[in-house]
Formats: structure tokens, C-alpha cells, sequence
């Protein structure tokens, strides 16, 4: 089998049982221990993923090509040994209509106008969506407390509501971060509410939201932040309402003038 470049008994070991890594945990335990097994990690992914794409060593991508262009032509994804490479798989298998579907966009703006120094307000929204975006279900009332930024409201006076809410993070860094959580870990929220008919089937979540991203909505940057550890459940500490006094978590809206 070959041993990885990097042992993965080195890597801090996420939690599964945190609600974040619950969409993961199955996944993502079944190919940690495939690598600690010596198992090295693109194969363990491809092994495990039901759906493509196939993952192979960061050393097959030929020098001087876009890791983005390579995906899109070949159907395989370059990964390195280590934690963020690892939650970018499980995303992949998670969300494979939507990963594609960046990858696509990714791709025809690199076709269109290169790599270059600068990427492009595109390419800045589809990288923030790929590395940190999550998305929410949830009643009226938390949407519009959430964009606001109008914590308390939120998280305090509407914190029973949280109950017919449902988050589930995207980004892979976002979740490689969680593995050794911080208060001022903050997502990007998808402003687009995933529709309550769709209920806790993430398969359709995936079709759904593949099924509306375009180029021009993400060269907006359609989010809105969310310090994760805010949620009702996600932390003990935040069972205290004066946890949402902390403004250095918690901004406030900017009021333009």
C-alpha cells in the first residue's frame, strides 16, 4: 500500500460526536482509519466515496497546471496528506453535485481568464464558498435576527425556534478549524434558505443548491457571518445569554452612512 507522506495518528482527531461533523462522521472515521492503518489518504478517499470523483496524490498534478482546470478535465482531485485535504473528500462525498458545480464555474473563469495575481470577484466567492460557506434552514424569524446580526434576538429571545432550525457547514477549512474549536470561529451563511421541504435530506440539499449557484450571484458574495459556536447545542458555554456579550464575536451590523 505504501506508507503516507504524513502519518495520520499525527493529525489532531476530530470529534464525531460534535454536531458540526454529524453529516461526516461516518465518512470521515471510516477513512481516518484506513490512513492510520497506513492507507495513504487520496486512496482511503476514493475507496470510500460512493460517487467520484477519484482522489490522487498532490504529485500527480502536473507542474504549471490549475489544481481547479485539472479537476474539471481530468475528474480527479489532487490531495495532499493532512486535515484540510481530508475534510475537502468528505466534502466531495457529502456534496458531490455542488462540488462539482464550483468546480465547473472555477474552471470556465480560469479557461476565460487565467490564474493570474489576482483572482476576480468570482473566484474570491467561489473560494470563500468552497473554504467556509454553511448553510441554514430555519423559520423566518431566525433568517431575519441573523442578518441583522441581532444576536440576542437570535440567540437569546428567539432560542427555542433553534429547534426547527437546521445548520450544516460546506467548507472545508471552516471544518478543519472545528477541530480544535474557538469562540470567533465564523461560517458564511448561504443567504438563500435551504427550503423546509427539503427537511434533513442532504442529498437534495446537495441537488438543490448545485441546481442555483451562477458565477454572477457568487461575485456578490451572498453571505451573511455566523460565529458557529453560537448555536444553541454547539457549545455549553453559550448557554449563558452573557456568552453574546463578547462584541468582539458578536459585531454588530455596520450602519452605513
Amino acid at each position: 500500500m505504501g506508507a503516507p507522506s504524513v502519518d495520520a495518528t499525527d493529525w489532531p482527531a476530530p470529534n464525531w460526536p460534535q454536531p458540526w461533523y454529524a453529516p461526516f462522521c461516518a465518512d470521515g472515521a471510516a477513512v481516518r482509519q484506513a490512513c492510520e492503518a497506513g492507507v495513504p489518504l487520496p486512496q482511503a478517499l476514493t475507496h470510500r466515496a460512493v460517487q467520484g470523483p477519484r482522489f490522487i496524490p498532490q504529485a500527480e498534478l502536473p507542474a504549471g497546471v490549475a489544481y481547479e482546470a485539472h479537476i474539471y478535465d481530468t475528474g480527479t482531485v489532487p490531495t495532499r496528506e493532512g486535515l484540510h485535504d481530508f475534510f475537502n473528500g468528505l466534502c466531495w462525498m457529502r456534496f458531490p453535485l455542488t462540488k462539482r458545480r464550483l468546480n465547473q464555474l472555477q474552471a470556465t473563469e480560469i479557461a476565460a481568464a487565467g490564474v493570474g495575481q489576482v483572482r476576480g470577484p468570482v473566484r474570491d466567492g467561489l473560494t470563500l464558498f468552497d473554504e467556509n460557506a454553511a448553510l441554514l434552514q430555519a423559520p423566518d424569524a431566525l433568517w431575519d435576527a441573523l442578518v441583522a446580526r441581532d444576536w440576542t434576538r437570535l440567540f437569546v429571545e428567539l432560542r427555542p425556534l433553534w429547534a426547527q432550525a437546521r445548520l450544516v457547514l460546506f467548507g472545508h477549512a471552516l471544518l478543519e478549524k472545528l477541530v480544535v474549536p474557538y469562540k470567533s470561529i465564523t461560517a458564511h451563511v448561504v443567504r438563500e434558505p435551504v427550503p423546509l421541504a427539503l427537511g434533513d435530506d442532504l442529498a437534495a440539499w446537495d441537488g438543490w443548491l448545485a441546481g442555483r449557484l451562477s458565477a454572477a450571484e457568487l461575485a456578490t458574495k451572498p453571505f451573511t457571518p455566523l460565529p458557529v459556536l453560537g448555536v444553541p447545542g454547539w457549545c455549553p458555554a453559550n448557554e449563558d445569554p452573557t456568552y453574546y456579550a463578547d462584541a468582539g464575536v458578536f459585531r454588530p451590523k455596520r450602519v452605513v452612512a
